[in-house]
């Protein structure tokens, strides 16, 4: 014991020799060269629509240093006032001071903006910002950049109660439910770019007409932005431009009559086109539908009498004419037809690969149960035809046709590519019509060979078909459909099956 105390007394000296305690990186430096670093340089928000906010952007602050540095300052430069909001360091402030960051550590700022109109009424305008930082005398910024877009706005409880054309000339934007009345007709012009807010919908009690008179002068290209109209999300980030079921879709009601639907895209859905005459009312509403795409479409979080399942196209006791239309990535089905109804599809293409689905659902499907449980307030009879078509998908067996001993009469199915295994008997059975039979001319479960598919590439699908497609040259000329989905000519003695004609005559 007589040792302890003078080992303690040696102790206490040598710590009061020592260093303080306090870790490296929390020692702070005035250095002048003890800058900041920044994940980017510039912070670009691409194609913002007037008075509508941005989803928020990550700019991290690095202090690269061994040592704390104090952030005297971060401010905005206020070049345009109002447009850019920040949250910085999880406190949503438009400028902050005395900021320490510890050595090899960062801070995290939120960037997100909102743009206000801009003289420029009917082209895209740029509104630029720096975020300004002051550290140990050094100044340093970082550039804030939107592109903006005005837009015609629609909602989010809109009615459309007198005769209405949609211009072509800015964007139109849809927040809520717009509706177009009964006996109100809604146009709209080619190359009308609409973008649908989450949970947004067009509801047609009137009549919808989309192009309905349009006739290009020459063959389009795949990406044509004059004459096609499109729906999409208004998410216009990269990371959102193939999810599907970001928006609700169009609906006709019962009241709806010859809406027509022609050169126009519908993407990122929970649905495309739906009827919904649930009570069977007649006549049943009719929407003709030509030369249109539908894609990335699934309605998952929806609920249409129970039946929680998106298509590009479903009849609740409706009638559909389609022509030229492409159908793809639609996660639950690309038509449903419930409640019967006719459906007429003529030089179609599904290609219903779901790379982003574990789809278990027939790509086409028809049944003649009743869309609701409320009183119908006529028969139900169903009529499906299926010509010069193309329907095929990522599973077995891409059609389904239930109770279809109750309407077979009504099934015309020919000169067609299909896949499918319970139909491909050369004649009928019980409950299984029979479209093996040699004379409907039908090419069963042989690969259509499009160009480009998620089985073989990544991006950038092309569901043309290639050059030894066995589809190629089987279909039947139509004098009344002369031209495919990108009004290219089509061979008068042996036009391609599908939307898309391969080589011209």
């Amino acid at each position: 014991m007589r040792f302890l105390l003078p080992l303690l007394l040696i102790c206490s000296a040598l710590l009061c020799l020592l260093p303080g305690c306090e870790p490296k990186e929390d020692l702070l430096t005035t250095d002048a060269s003890a800058k900041l670093e920044f994940s980017r340089d510039t912070v670009i928000f691409d194609t913002v629509f007037a008075q509508v906010g941005t989803v928020s952007k990550r700019l991290w602050v690095y202090n690269r240093n061994n040592r704390a540095v104090k952030v005297d300052q971060i401010r905005l430069s206020d070049t345009n006032p109002g447009t850019y909001s920040l949250i910085i360091n999880g406190d949503e402030r438009q400028a902050a001071a005395g900021l320490e960051i510890r050595g090899n550590d960062s801070l995290l700022i939120l960037v997100k903006a909102k743009l206000g109109p801009s003289n420029l009424t009917n082209r895209p305008f740029l509104v630029t910002e720096q975020l300004l930082f002051t550290t140990n005398g050094n100044e340093q910024d970082v550039k804030l950049v939107a592109y903006g877009q005005n837009a015609y706005f629609h909602g989010p409880e809109e009615r459309i109660s007198r005769n209405t054309t949609w211009p072509k000339n800015r964007p139109h934007v849809i927040y809520g439910v717009v509706v177009v009345d009964a006996g109100v007709t809604l146009r709209i012009q080619p190359g009308t770019r609409i973008y649908s807010h989450a949970g947004a919908a067009l509801v047609v009690r009137g009549t919808l007409l989309i192009n309905e008179n349009t006739t290009p002068t020459t063959e389009l290209a795949p990406n044509d932005t004059a004459t096609f109209v499109r729906f999409q999300s208004d998410r216009l980030e990269p990371f959102y431009a193939e999810i599907p079921g970001q928006w609700g879709g169009i609906q006709f009601d019962a009241s709806s009559r010859n809406s027509v639907v022609n050169f126009t895209e519908i993407k990122n859905a929970a649905f495309g086109l739906v009827i919904a005459n649930v009570r069977n009312q007649l006549p049943h509403p009719l929407v003709t539908v030509s030369n249109s795409i539908f894609r990335n479409i699934s309605g998952a979080n929806l609920s249409f009498n129970g039946n929680g399942n998106g298509a590009g196209i479903i009849g609740l006791s409706g009638d559909f004419n389609l022509t030229n239309c492409l159908f793809t990535n639609c996660g639950e089905y690309a038509i449903l037809g419930i409640g019967g109804g006719a459906y007429t599809l003529n030089y179609c293409t599904v290609a219903n690969y779901t790379p982003q689905f574990q789809r278990k659902t027939p790509s086409l499907f028809f049944t003649t149960e009743p869309a609701s449980d409320e009183p119908l307030v006529s028969p139900i009879t169903a009529s499906i035809s299926i010509r010069n078509s193309i329907v095929w998908g990522s599973i077995p067996e891409e059609l389904g046709f239930e109770n279809s001993d109750q309407y077979r009469s009504g099934i015309n199915v020919r000169n067609s590519l299909l896949r499918t295994r319970d139909y491909a008997g050369a004649s009928d059975a019980a409950g299984k019509p029979g479209l093996g039979n040699q004379t409907l001319s039908n090419i069963l479960n042989e690969s259509p060979r499009f160009k480009r598919t998620p089985e073989t590439v990544n991006d950038r699908y092309d569901y043309r078909l290639d050059t030894l497609s066995p589809a190629s040259n089987k279909a039947v000329y139509n004098s009344a459909i002369p031209r495919d989905l990108l009004f290219k000519t089509r061979s008068t003695t042996a036009p391609d099956l599908g939307a898309y004609e391969r080589v011209n005559p």
